[in-house]
């Protein structure tokens, strides 16, 4: 072997591992597009209503909240409800706020069940960073489907999680389904 290919010992060579690549988690990592502040300027879920559905993701548009997915989804299927106005707690929503979050929330849970067949739900807002909260100046309800034996081993010792579906066809998908 010349010292060149001994130097890159294993790069391309099988070794019993297979590697699931999710190089658009760097931009999650990193930090990118979340808002330095409580202001509206740089907000992710303030820019995304501006944007098209395929393009931002989103699901379903409402008069006060949308519903969007994840771009970094905990499971396929993963959406988060979002008032358009930048607030960062619950309690600074205003009544028809909170009931469209809940109103939206609940048709999330029923169009992921019929395109799905979620066995079950995680539902949350994690309030403050301290919480959480990977975007903490703008609420946001996660709505995260599960099925029996999503949990493997893949979450828990390679910190990595398999989709088995592009966002962009789930968007598709989930769109197409709620007023079904």
């Amino acid at each position: 072997m010349t010292d060149e290919v001994t130097h890159q010992e294993g790069v391309g060579q099988p070794d019993g591992l297979e590697r699931l690549w999710t190089p658009y988690r760097m931009a999650y990592i990193r930090g990118e597009n979340k808002p330095a502040d409580d202001t509206s300027e740089e907000c992710p879920f303030c820019r995304v209503p501006s944007l098209g559905d395929e393009a931002g993701l989103v699901v379903r548009r409402g008069e006060a909240a949308y519903v969007v997915l994840n771009l970094y989804p905990y499971n396929s299927g993963h959406l988060m409800v979002c008032p358009y106005r930048h607030v960062s707690d619950y309690t600074e929503l205003d009544d028809a706020e909170t009931a469209e979050v809940a109103t939206l929330t609940k048709q999330a849970m029923r169009v992921l069940r019929s395109v799905s067949g979620a066995h079950g739900f995680n539902l949350g807002m994690n309030q403050g960073v301290v919480a959480g909260a990977g975007i903490a100046a703008h609420l946001h309800q996660h709505v995260v489907p599960r099925w029996g034996g999503d949990q493997n081993f893949l979450p828990v010792v390679g910190h990595t999680k398999a989709l088995p579906q592009l966002l962009r066809e789930t968007r598709e998908l989930l769109a197409d389904a709620w007023d079904a």
